[in-house]
């Protein structure tokens, strides 16, 4: 596999990736879900690690549905690599509404859903499931969100 650029990752290399894209209905939430389980499943995680990976894999996808898309359909762009030391990064990508704030965003409870219907965006819950978080996003333009989790030896 191809190595990131220096400047970006000075860690181990990619031994494998994929790539998924799926359509903003709630239902390919479960497929996101799936795919990315059976996908870091090579690395033989405990079943803790692997309910992890799918909770966090969960919130960050309804995100994407709930929140950037709102009413209207896009598209969820999703990559896995895994690297030769264990870890997993998960990049979950839209090209939705985007983030005015992303530090008022990651405040537990906080929510762009004007009914009140829900507890927050979730990003509380990912950092609680992940060794590592990152949010970008552009206002207007779509958000990452990047999960980090490094499997045990077995």
């Amino acid at each position: 596999m191809k190595r990131e650029p220096k400047e970006a990752r000075n860690r181990a290399e990619v031994v494998n990736q994929m790539k998924l894209q799926l359509p903003s209905c709630s239902i390919n939430e479960g497929m996101a879900r799936a795919a990315v389980a059976a996908f870091c499943a090579q690395l033989d995680p405990n079943s803790t690690e692997l309910a992890d990976i799918k909770c966090a894999v969960s919130e960050a996808v309804t995100n994407c549905i709930v929140h950037a898309y709102r009413d209207t359909a896009g598209i969820i762009y999703i990559t896995v690599r895994i690297y030769e030391d264990r870890e997993i990064r998960i990049d979950i990508r839209d090209k939705g509404c985007g983030i005015p704030d992303v530090k008022i965003a990651r405040q537990p409870l906080y929510t762009t859903d004007a009914q009140g219907e829900r507890s927050g965006m979730g990003f509380t819950v990912m950092e609680s499931f992940c060794d590592k978080v990152r949010v970008s996003s552009v206002w207007g333009k779509g958000t990452t969100v990047t999960l980090y989790k490094r499997i045990g030896k077995r």
